[in-house]
């Protein structure tokens, strides 16, 4: 039996103003997402996660043909429907917090 799985790492940081404070908040959310299968997919996921207001980086470990984790650093806590929208607006689905 051979195993079909790949994975791919990846992680970028969005671009943001610099403040004049650091902040001490910064947190990490993770989520589950389904129908990535290349480094495409991992790319517009990326993208438009990396455009919700507060996160600041972006780190998705694609598994093709699995559910793929994308964890989400922020300046706070993020609003779980604006994840969903902008992995739906990537084409693809939210399927976990």
């Amino acid at each position: 039996m051979t195993d079909d799985t790949t994975s791919i790492s990846t992680s970028t940081s969005a671009t943001t103003t610099p403040s004049t404070t650091p902040s001490t908040t910064a947190a990490t959310q993770d989520f589950l997402v389904e129908g990535m299968t290349c480094a495409h997919c991992v790319a517009s996921v990326t993208e438009e996660v990396s455009e919700i207001p507060g996160a600041l980086a972006v780190d998705v470990d694609l598994q093709v043909g699995g559910r793929s984790r994308v964890a989400v650093t922020s300046d706070g806590p993020l609003d779980v429907e604006a994840v969903r929208e902008a992995v739906t607006e990537a084409g693809y689905t939210l399927v976990e917090v």
